[in-house]
C-alpha cells in the first residue's frame, strides 16, 4: 500500500521479518511493515516495523493506508474506524481514496533547540506527534543534503538514546509549507511522512510562518497533505491529517 509517496506491506495476522521483506533488491521493498492484531478496543491493533526491524510507536502514513485497508474489508469506501497503536487509540475516517486520521495529543514541544553539527551550530525545533520529530525550517530546501545532515541530527546525543525523525521545511505562504523528511527506522529520506507533515505544521504555526487552517504540505513525491487542529495555550488538540492512499498490489510473500 502506498500513502503520499510513503509505501508498506501490510500483513494480516502473521509475524515476519521486516528487514527481508522491506528489502527492495530481495523482499517485496518497502518504507515499513504494518502488522495487523485483532484488538480488544479498536477495529485492529497495528504494529509498525521500520525497514530496519525495529517497531515504532505510531505512523501517520500507516495508519492512513490501514484505515482504507480496513473499509475494503468491509466493501464500504465511506467509513469511521478506530485503530489501536502503541501511542494510543487512532481515529480514521475514510472517503474512497481519501483517508482522514486524527492522531493522538502532541507532547513535548521545544522551540530554538541549539545543535551543533560538524562546527555549526543550528536552530532545531521538536515535538512528538505519536513518534519524536525534529524540525529544521530552511532556505533552499532542494540544495540540502537531507541524507546526511539527517542522520547526523537523527543520531545527536540530544535525542538520545532513542533517537530523532527529521524534518526539514520551507515556508512557502501563509498556509503551504514543503517539507523533506529523514525518518528514523527507514535510516534515510523518504517520499512523504504524515507524522512529519503534522510536526512541522504544528510548529510553523506556533513560529508565527503559517496561520491558516489546514496547512497545506507539499512532499517529496509532489503529493500533497493537509493538516488541520486547534491551537490550545500550552500546545494543540484534534490534529488530523488527511490525504490519498491506495492500496498498490496483492501477492503471496515465501517465507
Amino acid at each position: 500500500m502506498v500513502a503520499s509517496g510513503n509505501d508498506f506491506v501490510v500483513i494480516d495476522g502473521h509475524k515476519a521479518s521486516a528487514q527481508k521483506i522491506c528489502d527492495r533488491k530481495y523482499g517485496v521493498g518497502a518504507d515499513g511493515l504494518l502488522v495487523l492484531e485483532k484488538s480488544g478496543i479498536a477495529d485492529v491493533k497495528m504494529r509498525v516495523f521500520n525497514a530496519d526491524g525495529s517497531e515504532a510507536e505510531m505512523c501517520g502514513n500507516g495508519a492512513r493506508c490501514v484505515a482504507l485497508w480496513l473499509s475494503v474489508q468491509r466493501t464500504t469506501h465511506n467509513a469511521q474506524l478506530k485503530i489501536e497503536t502503541k501511542a494510543g487509540i487512532i481515529q480514521a475516517e475514510v472517503n474512497k481514496d481519501n483517508v482522514r486520521i486524527k492522531l493522538t495529543s502532541p507532547k513535548g514541544l521545544k522551540i530554538g533547540i541549539p545543535l551543533k553539527i560538524n562546527s555549526r551550530m543550528l536552530k532545531a525545533n521538536f515535538i512528538n506527534t505519536g513518534v519524536p520529530h525534529t524540525v529544521i525550517f530552511v532556505e533552499g530546501l532542494d540544495k540540502i543534503d537531507i541524507a546526511n545532515l539527517g542522520r547526523l541530527i537523527r543520531n545527536h546525543n540530544k535525542f538520545a538514546p532513542k533517537g530523532t525523525n527529521v524534518d526539514f521545511v520551507e515556508v512557502i505562504s501563509r498556509d503551504t509549507l514543503r517539507v523533506r523528511t529523514y525518518e528514523r527506522g527507514v535510516e534515510d529520506e523518504t517520499l512523504a511522512c504524515g507524522t512529519g507533515a503534522v510536526a512541522s505544521s504544528l510548529i510553523a504555526n506556533r513560529m508565527g510562518y503559517v496561520a491558516k487552517i489546514p496547512v497545506k504540505v507539499k512532499v517529496r513525491s509532489a503529493e500533497e497533505l493537509k493538516v488541520y487542529f486547534r491551537k490550545i495555550d500550552k500546545g494543540f488538540k484534534d490534529v488530523w491529517l488527511e490525504g490519498r492512499a491506495r492500496i498498490v498490489y496483492k501477492g503471496v510473500y515465501h517465507v
